[in-house]
Protein backbone atom coordinates (compact mmCIF):
# COMPACT_ATOMS: atom_id res chain seq x y z
CA UNK A 1 0.00 0.00 0.00
CA UNK A 2 1.18 3.53 -0.86
CA UNK A 3 0.06 6.26 1.54
CA UNK A 4 -0.85 9.48 -0.27
CA UNK A 5 -0.73 12.20 2.37
CA UNK A 6 -3.73 14.49 2.72
CA UNK A 7 -2.92 17.65 4.69
CA UNK A 8 -5.78 19.66 3.26
CA UNK A 9 -4.25 21.44 0.28
CA UNK A 10 -2.44 18.89 -1.85
CA UNK A 11 -3.20 17.97 -5.45
CA UNK A 12 -4.60 14.65 -4.30
CA UNK A 13 -7.05 13.37 -6.87
CA UNK A 14 -4.86 13.68 -9.95
CA UNK A 15 -1.93 12.07 -8.08
CA UNK A 16 -4.16 9.29 -6.78
CA UNK A 17 -5.58 8.65 -10.25
CA UNK A 18 -2.11 8.53 -11.83
CA UNK A 19 -0.77 6.14 -9.17
CA UNK A 20 -3.74 3.81 -9.62
CA UNK A 21 -3.24 3.96 -13.38
CA UNK A 22 0.26 2.50 -12.99
CA UNK A 23 -0.96 -0.28 -10.69
CA UNK A 24 -0.51 1.13 -7.20
CA UNK A 25 -2.68 0.26 -4.22
CA UNK A 26 -3.24 3.80 -2.89
CA UNK A 27 -4.71 5.01 0.38
CA UNK A 28 -5.35 8.72 0.84
CA UNK A 29 -4.71 9.48 4.51
CA UNK A 30 -3.82 12.01 7.15
CA UNK A 31 -3.33 9.25 9.75
CA UNK A 32 0.22 8.83 10.97
CA UNK A 33 -0.50 5.19 11.87
CA UNK A 34 -1.50 4.42 8.28
CA UNK A 35 1.79 5.92 7.16
CA UNK A 36 3.68 3.62 9.53
CA UNK A 37 2.20 0.59 7.77
CA UNK A 38 2.73 1.82 4.20
CA UNK A 39 5.29 0.39 1.80
CA UNK A 40 5.85 3.87 0.34
CA UNK A 41 4.64 7.44 0.91
CA UNK A 42 3.86 10.28 -1.49
CA UNK A 43 3.65 13.90 -0.29
CA UNK A 44 1.96 16.01 -3.00
CA UNK A 45 1.81 19.76 -2.90
CA UNK A 46 -0.02 22.73 -4.34
CA UNK A 47 -0.02 26.21 -2.82
CA UNK A 48 2.18 27.98 -0.30
CA UNK A 49 5.10 26.55 1.68
CA UNK A 50 3.83 27.80 5.06
CA UNK A 51 0.31 26.47 4.45
CA UNK A 52 1.73 23.04 3.70
CA UNK A 53 4.07 22.87 6.69
CA UNK A 54 1.59 24.32 9.18
CA UNK A 55 -1.15 21.93 8.08
CA UNK A 56 1.25 18.99 8.35
CA UNK A 57 2.26 20.04 11.86
CA UNK A 58 -1.37 20.26 13.00
CA UNK A 59 -2.03 16.71 11.80
CA UNK A 60 1.23 15.30 13.21
CA UNK A 61 2.38 14.51 9.69
CA UNK A 62 5.48 16.69 10.18
CA UNK A 63 7.11 14.19 12.55
CA UNK A 64 5.42 11.27 10.83
CA UNK A 65 7.20 12.02 7.55
CA UNK A 66 10.56 12.20 9.30
CA UNK A 67 9.84 8.90 11.03
CA UNK A 68 8.86 7.25 7.76
CA UNK A 69 11.93 8.52 5.90
CA UNK A 70 14.19 7.19 8.66
CA UNK A 71 12.67 3.73 8.11
CA UNK A 72 14.36 3.50 4.71
CA UNK A 73 11.16 2.94 2.72
CA UNK A 74 10.57 4.90 -0.52
CA UNK A 75 9.31 8.47 -0.17
CA UNK A 76 8.32 10.86 -2.98
CA UNK A 77 7.70 14.59 -2.60
CA UNK A 78 5.99 16.50 -5.42
CA UNK A 79 6.15 20.30 -5.98
CA UNK A 80 5.59 21.91 -2.54
CA UNK A 81 6.08 18.39 -1.17
CA UNK A 82 9.60 18.66 -2.61
CA UNK A 83 10.19 22.13 -1.18
CA UNK A 84 9.00 21.01 2.27
CA UNK A 85 12.02 18.71 2.58
CA UNK A 86 14.35 21.70 2.97
CA UNK A 87 15.01 23.97 5.95
CA UNK A 88 13.13 27.12 5.04
CA UNK A 89 11.56 29.18 2.27
CA UNK A 90 11.71 32.80 1.13
CA UNK A 91 8.09 32.61 -0.06
CA UNK A 92 5.94 35.50 1.24
CA UNK A 93 8.25 36.14 4.22
CA UNK A 94 7.78 32.54 5.30
CA UNK A 95 7.96 31.78 9.02
CA UNK A 96 7.41 28.01 8.95
CA UNK A 97 10.29 25.60 9.43
CA UNK A 98 10.72 23.04 6.71
CA UNK A 99 11.24 19.36 7.48
CA UNK A 100 15.00 19.84 7.27
CA UNK A 101 15.66 16.49 5.61
CA UNK A 102 18.06 18.35 3.32
CA UNK A 103 20.07 21.50 3.96
CA UNK A 104 19.16 24.48 1.82
CA UNK A 105 16.38 26.96 1.23
CA UNK A 106 13.58 27.60 -1.22
CA UNK A 107 14.05 30.72 -3.36
CA UNK A 108 12.06 32.64 -5.98
CA UNK A 109 12.91 32.81 -9.65
CA UNK A 110 14.88 35.96 -10.37
CA UNK A 111 12.44 36.86 -13.15
CA UNK A 112 14.94 37.33 -15.95
CA UNK A 113 13.76 39.04 -19.12
CA UNK A 114 11.61 36.80 -21.28
CA UNK A 115 10.70 34.41 -18.47
CA UNK A 116 7.33 34.89 -16.80
CA UNK A 117 6.95 34.00 -13.14
CA UNK A 118 5.38 31.64 -12.23
CA UNK A 119 6.63 29.05 -14.66
CA UNK A 120 3.52 27.28 -15.93
CA UNK A 121 3.91 24.66 -18.61
CA UNK A 122 6.26 22.09 -20.08
CA UNK A 123 10.01 22.23 -19.68
CA UNK A 124 12.96 19.98 -20.38
CA UNK A 125 14.90 18.07 -17.74
CA UNK A 126 18.59 17.24 -17.91
CA UNK A 127 19.30 14.06 -15.97
CA UNK A 128 22.43 14.51 -13.84
CA UNK A 129 22.13 11.17 -11.99
CA UNK A 130 21.28 8.58 -14.67
CA UNK A 131 21.48 5.87 -12.03
CA UNK A 132 18.45 7.34 -10.23
CA UNK A 133 15.78 4.61 -10.40
CA UNK A 134 12.97 7.13 -10.93
CA UNK A 135 14.30 7.93 -14.41
CA UNK A 136 14.66 4.36 -15.67
CA UNK A 137 13.24 4.31 -19.19
CA UNK A 138 12.95 8.11 -19.39
CA UNK A 139 15.23 9.75 -21.99
CA UNK A 140 17.43 12.67 -21.07
CA UNK A 141 15.83 15.86 -22.37
CA UNK A 142 12.28 14.66 -21.71
CA UNK A 143 9.64 17.27 -20.93
CA UNK A 144 7.65 17.48 -17.68
CA UNK A 145 4.92 19.84 -16.50
CA UNK A 146 5.76 22.62 -14.00
CA UNK A 147 3.67 25.12 -12.01
CA UNK A 148 5.81 27.15 -9.58
CA UNK A 149 7.43 30.46 -8.70
CA UNK A 150 9.90 29.04 -6.16
CA UNK A 151 12.41 26.19 -6.15
CA UNK A 152 14.86 24.65 -3.65
CA UNK A 153 18.59 25.37 -3.69
CA UNK A 154 20.23 22.30 -2.11
CA UNK A 155 23.49 22.90 -0.28
CA UNK A 156 24.57 19.37 -1.21
CA UNK A 157 24.87 19.26 -4.99
CA UNK A 158 25.30 15.48 -4.93
CA UNK A 159 21.57 14.96 -4.32
CA UNK A 160 20.52 16.74 -7.55
CA UNK A 161 19.00 14.19 -9.96
CA UNK A 162 17.85 16.60 -12.71
CA UNK A 163 18.35 20.22 -13.66
CA UNK A 164 16.11 22.51 -15.66
CA UNK A 165 16.63 25.94 -17.21
CA UNK A 166 14.01 28.66 -16.83
CA UNK A 167 15.98 31.85 -16.73
CA UNK A 168 17.63 30.34 -13.67
CA UNK A 169 19.28 26.92 -13.81
CA UNK A 170 17.56 25.05 -10.98
CA UNK A 171 17.37 21.62 -9.37
CA UNK A 172 14.15 20.13 -10.71
CA UNK A 173 14.47 16.85 -8.80
CA UNK A 174 16.61 15.25 -6.10
CA UNK A 175 17.46 11.78 -4.86
CA UNK A 176 19.27 10.45 -1.80
CA UNK A 177 18.88 6.88 -0.60
CA UNK A 178 15.12 6.27 -0.23
CA UNK A 179 14.05 9.91 -0.69
CA UNK A 180 12.96 11.23 -4.09
CA UNK A 181 11.38 14.58 -4.90
CA UNK A 182 10.39 16.53 -8.00
CA UNK A 183 9.54 20.18 -8.60
CA UNK A 184 7.56 19.15 -11.67
CA UNK A 185 4.23 17.32 -11.53
CA UNK A 186 4.63 13.73 -12.80
CA UNK A 187 0.88 13.18 -12.50
CA UNK A 188 0.37 15.91 -15.15
CA UNK A 189 3.29 14.92 -17.35
CA UNK A 190 1.68 12.25 -19.54
CA UNK A 191 3.74 9.21 -20.53
CA UNK A 192 7.06 10.22 -18.94
CA UNK A 193 5.32 11.23 -15.72
CA UNK A 194 3.46 7.93 -15.59
CA UNK A 195 6.72 6.07 -16.20
CA UNK A 196 8.33 7.93 -13.30
CA UNK A 197 5.43 7.02 -11.00
CA UNK A 198 5.54 3.41 -12.20
CA UNK A 199 9.24 3.31 -11.34
CA UNK A 200 8.50 4.68 -7.87
CA UNK A 201 5.70 2.20 -7.24
CA UNK A 202 8.04 -0.65 -8.17
CA UNK A 203 10.46 0.46 -5.44
CA UNK A 204 7.77 -0.12 -2.80
CA UNK A 205 6.94 -3.69 -3.80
Amino acid sequence: MIALLDYGSGNLRSVEKALRHVGADVRVTSDRNVMRNARAVVLPGVGAFDDCLNAMARQELHDGVKEFISSGRPFLGICVGYQALFERSEEFNSCADGLGIFKGKVVRFTGQAGYKVPQIGWNEIQITKPECPLFCGIPNGSHFYFVHSFYPKPMDESIVATRTMYGDHFSSSIWRDNVFATQFHPEKSQKHGLQLLKNFVALGK
